[in-house]
């Protein structure tokens, strides 16, 4: 069964750091995409970056580019996402979602989710 698992989340202060994980069960990383989602309240849900385990690709939001990184631990099934130079509205719950296939930032091209970690920055 998959499954997936975020932790990670708090509140920091703007042009602070966090490092988000996303620990998953029930599949191997080859041919499979992970990608992390972020929703505030009120607001569509977009993607923030995501990763093709397989091989490494990587996908950024334009809003977090030079900001934040994806990595993973094929080892561990574990991949995070460190969250540099902060600001307010990088604020939402965060989710870790993952796709059989190529990296897409289409939230509906994914079918398993975990049940989200909120991130808030102040001011």
């Amino acid at each position: 069964e998959v499954q997936l698992v975020e932790s990670g989340g708090g509140l920091v202060q703007a042009g602070g750091s966090l490092r988000l994980s996303c620990a998953t069960s029930g599949f191997t990383f080859d041919n499979y995409a992970i990608c992390w989602f972020r929703q505030a309240p009120g607001k569509e849900r977009e993607a923030v970056s995501c990763i093709y385990s397989s091989d490494t690709i990587t996908y950024y939001a334009d809003s977090v580019k030079g900001r934040f990184t994806i990595s993973n631990n094929n080892a561990k099934n574990t991949v995070y996402l460190q969250m540099n130079s902060l600001k307010p509205e990088d604020t939402a719950l965060y989710y870790c979602a993952c796709r059989r296939g190529v990296v897409t930032p289409t939230p509906l091209d994914y079918d398993y989710w975990g049940q989200g970690t909120q991130v808030t920055v102040s001011s």
